[in-house]
């Protein structure tokens, strides 16, 4: 069991207050999101080990961002040093996600750390419509964008593309890392 103020809690008490809100009994979330009744009831009860591509599921699930689900009520003054923050791996590639900032309710976007090693790339679902990725890569090469239409970037480059279409991260070079601005309108 996850103790209280942990990422699992956070996740737990996220996904109850938004099925609730969305009115769903567990069931009908776990069937929109493609997930075993069980592993979701693991989730809401804080004993669950979700990946990037389980939330992202939910998320999309639910109709809210992925932040939503991830992001512990913020103070008013917030500081996240270097390597700490809710760092969630992928299932399927080694890439780390961590959440820096999630926007409010009013200004929906969410502000990302992500770690990417050569590899098997990450390839991500559509997310909520009208998502739009803006990323920026900080060390390293990294190739994404809409699938099958990716573009290959270096430091300091900047790339924006619908995230509501699937799409894929691949790291060209080791130690690739970049600045993710998910932005959900």
């Amino acid at each position: 069991m996850s103790q209280p103020g942990s990422p699992l809690s956070t996740i737990a008490a996220a996904l109850r207050r938004e099925r609730e809100r969305v009115g769903i009994s567990l069931a009908e979330l776990a069937r929109r999101a493609g997930l075993a009744k069980s592993t979701l009831s693991q989730l809401e009860s804080g004993t669950g080990n979700p990946s990037v591509e389980t939330l992202w599921a939910l998320g999309v699930a639910l109709g809210v961002p992925f932040s939503r689900l991830v992001e512990p009520p913020a103070p008013p003054i917030r500081v996240i040093r270097a390597g700490e923050g809710p760092r969630l791996p992928s299932d399927h590639a080694d890439f780390f996600g961590t959440l820096l900032a999630a926007g409010s309710t009013h200004a929906r976007r969410d502000l990302y750390v992500v770690e990417l090693e050569p590899g098997t790339g990450r390839q991500a679902e559509a997310h909520i419509p009208g998502s739009i990725e803006h990323l920026v890569v900080a060390a390293g090469r990294i190739r994404t964008g809409p699938s099958g239409d990716e573009v290959d970037l270096g430091p300091g480059d900047y790339v924006m593309f619908p995230g509501d279409v699937p799409h894929r991260y691949e790291a060209l070079e080791p130690g690739s890392w970049a600045i993710l601005l998910m932005e959900h309108r």
